[in-house]
């Protein structure tokens, strides 16, 4: 019997041949694409955080819906919009008007195999606004259904559990739940060592501009300090980590199976 994992391999779109295509994929398809990204996550964190968030997250709910929606999982999306992270060697990024290209070119390409649903997984809050006006720009240009989920959604997105409780809604940049969910998937990765606290609390006290507030503002990730991250990673644990992770992956399974459907209303 196979596993999830097996599951989730037979569902990848780029393990299939070009014949295939024609023969597996149609309207009610459902193509999954992770979007990460590749830089700074303070001293504690590597790089990877957010790549390896998107692809093991997507990896997961097409394993375990595939089936069911017939979801297909496009490859991973590592560099995006991080720019907020320039100002430290070694975060790769791209300019918003590139990422829009990019993302242009693949709906493009998505189009032309039959499928009509295309979803964005991302794992990285810089990259959400621009992936908003995305979704629209491909139902437009192409005739997509286009969607945009998160794992985890940020709480300068408005995401509620995202931030342990002592960060004050302020653990946006890893702190303690993405801390913990790297101590789950890549735990030899991780430098506990070098976790510090770094939760900006005067703006939990900001009734409107703050993260979450009514009021958004523009900020770089050294803004809050020298390290670089936001939020307490110090009480991370894998144990959260993997609690974190499965219920992410079993509400985005959970969002594709109903996007599987989905005919504005009709």
């Amino acid at each position: 019997m196979g596993t999830r994992s097996d599951a989730g391999e037979q569902r990848r779109l780029e393990n299939l041949t070009a014949p295939e295509i024609a023969e597996r994929i149609g309207p009610g398809s459902v193509l999954v694409w992770p979007i990460g990204a590749v830089e700074q996550h303070g001293p504690h964190l590597p790089l990877s955080v957010d790549h390896v968030v998107a692809h093991e997250s997507a990896r997961a709910a097409v394993a375990a819906c595939g089936e069911e929606a017939d979801a297909w999982l496009l490859p991973t999306l590592s560099i995006s919009k991080s720019d907020e992270h320039a100002w430290s060697p070694g975060s790769l990024w791209l300019s918003a008007e590139t990422l829009l290209a990019v993302i242009g070119d693949v709906g493009r390409s998505a189009a032309t195999t039959g499928a009509e649903r295309l979803v964005f997984l991302n794992a990285h809050g810089g990259n959400t606004a621009l992936l908003g006006v995305a979704c629209r720009e491909l139902r437009r240009r192409f005739g997509l259904r286009t969607f945009l989920v998160h794992p985890f959604v940020p709480p300068d997105h408005g995401g509620r559990s995202a931030s342990a409780a002592d960060e004050l809604g302020m653990g946006v940049h890893g702190g303690h739940d993405e801390t913990s969910v790297m101590l789950h998937l890549r735990p030899e990765l991780v430098r506990m060592d070098r976790a510090v606290r770094r939760v900006p609390e005067g703006l939990a006290e900001q009734r409107h501009v703050r993260f979450g507030g009514l009021t958004a503002f523009g900020w770089l990730s050294n803004d809050f300090g020298p390290d670089g991250h936001i939020g307490d990673p110090t009480g991370a644990t894998p144990e959260a980590g993997k609690n974190f992770f499965e219920a992410a992956v079993e509400l985005v399974a959970e969002q594709i199976a109903e996007i599987s459907t989905f005919d504005f209303g009709r």
